[in-house]
């Protein structure tokens, strides 16, 4: 097998590898604590095993408003947890790791933001919710990458700056040439380190394989695509494809719900770099630390959670 082609096994997924111990004591800890734990698709495969729920990003902010549980165990970056406090001011919101973070998320400037609303007329700030709560208070409404199209459509405006993704930006506009997009100079590390040169030697060592791809991803990788949409979009594409084999354009951690849904199909990375170390500093002990202790909380300026939640409740009006 050529070495750009990394399949992942069942082996690797992780399944059954937490004990039957560690299990019991996140269950008994959940009850006395009335904790809930989400966690999101990137993570290691055993966090996921062990979470209560698993999703995107945008997922996850829906299930923290409605969960009826006092304590919200985020297993996830900063931002994920920030935007769940946010939204529930009332929940302790405790990341299962204080150093997890995406770099993504800082890659606005609020004094360019500033500069665009002064030089441009009707402008909407679209916000990608992969973003600090900073970036958030400044902006108009937040998207995720699988409702960017339509909340964008659905808003008046002509003048669109969206940060801090480059290349979702890049996307969302094509399929809006009705509007002007300004982008920002943002990225995400992991998908910017899927290159075009390495798909096609993945397309040459499974040919028979559909390229699924994240649209964070670089415009000349998204070009090779068969299927370009959000986490959930390429999990739900390939269980209903009748396809077998498929070269995942995205952070690996998404095998494991791959596997798990379609166990009888083959998913292939394009290459090693494809994992984000934050997300994988999050292990099943940290979680039950967090369990424990209650801690790192989320803690929040109410002024900043009440500017930040105006874009968040907007993009679940529009989403809904």
């Amino acid at each position: 097998m050529s070495n750009n082609v990394n399949e992942t096994s069942r082996d690797e997924l992780g399944t059954g590898s937490v004990s039957d111990a560690a299990i019991k004591k996140i269950e008994t800890l959940k009850a006395e604590k009335d904790a809930v734990i989400l966690a999101h698709y990137y993570v290691d495969d055993d966090v996921q095993m062990i979470a209560d729920y698993v999703g995107d990003s945008y997922y996850l902010s829906k299930i923290a408003t409605t969960t009826p549980n006092k304590v919200i165990i985020f297993c996830g970056v900063s931002f994920m947890g920030e935007s769940a406090k946010i939204l529930n001011p009332e929940k302790k919101v405790v990341m299962a790791d204080a150093l997890a973070d995406c770099p993504m998320a800082h890659m606005a400037d609020e004094d360019k933001i500033a500069a665009m609303r002064e030089k441009y007329e009707d402008l909407a700030v679209v916000c990608y919710i992969n973003s600090t709560a900073k970036l958030k208070a400044v902006s108009d409404v937040c998207v995720t990458s699988s409702n960017a199209v339509d909340i964008v459509s659905k808003l008046p405006n002509k003048n669109i700056y969206f940060i801090p993704d480059e290349n979702l930006g890049r996307f969302v506009a094509a399929k809006l040439p009705s509007k002007n997009f300004i982008l920002n100079d943002g990225f995400c590390h992991v998908h910017t380190s899927i290159k075009k040169e390495a798909v096609l030697k993945a397309k040459e060592a499974r040919p028979g394989a559909l390229v699924l791809a994240h649209p964070e991803c670089t415009q000349d990788v998204l070009d090779l695509a068969d299927y370009i949409g959000s986490t959930l979009g390429i999990i739900n594409y390939a269980t209903a494809s009748t396809e077998q084999e498929f070269i995942i354009c995205t952070e690996m951690g998404v095998s494991y719900e791959l596997k798990k849904k379609n166990p009888g199909k083959k998913f292939y990375s394009v290459g090693h770099r494809q994992f984000c170390p934050n997300m994988k500093r999050i292990t099943v002990d940290k979680v039950i630390h967090a369990l424990e202790t209650l801690e790192p909380e989320v803690e929040m300026d109410e002024e900043l959670r009440l500017k930040a939640m105006i874009p968040l409740k907007r993009m679940h009006e529009l989403g809904n």
